[in-house]
């Protein structure tokens, strides 16, 4: 059986043969050339350096984790920080080398949900929300609420990758056709 990571969700989100062509076929998307991607890993590792010791109590965090890498099922992933809360929940923390614009982007939200269900599955406790931190915003906190509902939908999204990958099927392509224009791979595609 496939072992799955949150990008391949949301890859998946953004078009279920995505999926077909990187895993089944092999076929790269060179993601690590690309300049957002680099800057967001070598902050990464700064944050995890400067901020080892700080505990985020104006959420209520009581305990941190950080780094933590959890499988669960089909689903692997690698949390930039896990937080015990005061109420007896945790939470993923994640950074982001963005500017928050107003809205939380569902490829964030996503990315939230799959790390809820992995610390569930791992630690046995609830999580009901998650955070968002904006690095080029000043480090802005953002809270996302997370529903049980956000889990199950995980789960089925886990189930459907894995049988792409391990039944070696090719799905039809996302309804969205105007994503189809910056897909890296539209020059292989049927449409």
């Amino acid at each position: 059986m496939s072992t799955i990571t949150p990008s391949h969700i949301i890859e998946y989100l953004f078009c279920p043969r995505f999926i077909y062509f990187q895993n089944v076929l092999c076929i790269p998307q060179h993601e690590e050339k690309s300049y957002k991607a680099m800057k967001g890993r070598e902050i990464h590792e700064l944050k995890m350096v400067r901020n080892k010791k700080y505990l985020r109590k104006k959420i209520g965090a009581k305990a941190k984790y950080l780094d933590v890498y959890l499988t669960g099922g089909s689903l692997r992933g690698k949390i930039d920080e896990v937080l015990l809360l005061n109420d007896g929940t945790m939470a993923p923390l994640d950074y982001k080398f963005a500017k928050y614009k107003d809205i939380v982007y569902n490829t964030y939200k996503t990315q939230l949900k799959c790390y809820a269900y992995l610390i569930e599955v791992n630690y046995k406790i609830q999580v009901k929300t998650g955070f968002l931190v904006y690095i080029r915003s000043n480090n802005k906190i953002v809270k996302v609420e997370i529903t049980e509902k956000d889990k199950q939908n995980i789960q089925k999204l886990i189930y459907d990758i894995v049988e792409i990958i391990d039944g070696n099927l090719f799905p039809k392509a996302t309804k969205a056709k105007s994503r189809c224009i910056s897909c890296t791979y539209r020059n292989v595609c049927i449409k």
